[in-house]
């Protein structure tokens, strides 16, 4: 009867050991793609959080960027926060605006920065952000016209004070970034090249904006950003638009739809399955998505 136990006990401690394994092999080596999007009104779960993480599960999102609006509790973002990680989803904290790069602008980062800290710290594990992502889109700031230099070395100085802050925080810290950095060039201080190779260097992840409607037209504009990320170990997610817009319909997919568009996020999924750096998909936003056509 004892040794009947005995050898029970053992086939058990080995069924654990290789179930543990097993989830850490998954945790560490295979991932799931990353399926991402953006959520630019938070007042959304404010006022419906089942509903909304409804839709991001039914989604199959597993990562989602999360405007930080400082007048909402962080009790709400806590329970936000809460239910997605329950639900296998990664909450980074988002914010940023053209703005950011003008004289001074780096006082709204520092303010993102103190909320977030005084966040982690108030916050068990479980409510806490998984990262910081920002979207700052320094082209949108009158001084790129005027005087892009000065445009482009406020924008590295401010991505270097936030990867000090994330360092910090201990969180990861990741930036939207247009597909056409990678022919701005800079020559100051931090050195002389495409700026697009600098934010991928000086950041642990990038989300780029390859906002066009076909799997052709987006494979070719993130192939630079691809290997790029490649040589410096760094992970690039692809991202796509729903919304109308007036910048012309080869922009987003609202036309053509979301079977159309997964069926060609697919395609350029399949196209970078053997690269390292690729890392998955992202949709903007949550807002255009749901009324978004079948």
């Amino acid at each position: 009867m004892l040794k009947k136990a005995a050898i029970w006990m053992f086939a058990l401690s080995l069924m654990l050991t290789a179930f543990s394994h097993a989830e850490n092999v998954q945790a560490s080596g295979d991932a799931l793609e990353t399926r991402a999007t953006w959520l630019w009104n938070p007042w959304m779960f404010v006022k419906d959080e089942a509903a909304t993480l409804a839709f991001l599960e039914n989604k199959n999102v597993n990562k989602v960027y999360v405007q930080i609006d400082r007048d909402i509790p962080k009790n709400t973002y806590r329970s936000f926060v809460t239910q997605a990680h329950s639900r296998g989803i990664a909450v980074f904290a988002l914010d940023g605006a053209p703005s950011w790069v003008a004289p001074k602008g780096f006082t709204n980062q520092n303010q993102l920065m103190n909320w977030l800290g005084n966040y982690q710290t108030g916050s068990v594990e479980q409510a806490r952000f998984d990262g910081i992502h920002l979207d700052v889109e320094p082209y949108l700031y009158s001084g790129w016209n005027s005087n892009r230099a000065a445009t482009v070395k406020s924008y590295q100085s401010l991505l270097q004070r936030a990867a000090t802050s994330a360092a910090q925080l201990n969180l990861p810290l990741e930036a939207d970034m247009p597909f056409w950095f990678d022919e701005i060039t800079y020559k100051n201080t931090f050195g002389k090249g495409l700026l697009a190779e600098w934010v991928i260097a000086n950041t642990d992840g990038v989300t780029l904006m390859a906002y066009r409607d076909s799997a052709q037209m987006i494979i070719e504009i993130v192939k630079n950003e691809i290997a790029m990320a490649e040589r410096y170990g760094k992970h690039i997610v692809v991202g796509v638009e729903t919304g109308t817009t007036d910048e012309g319909s080869v922009i987003t997919f609202a036309e053509e739809g979301e079977v159309y568009m997964n069926q060609q996020l697919d395609k350029v999924a399949s196209h970078y399955s053997s690269s390292s750096a690729y890392e998955g998909t992202a949709i903007h936003h949550v807002g255009s998505w749901m009324t978004m056509a079948p």
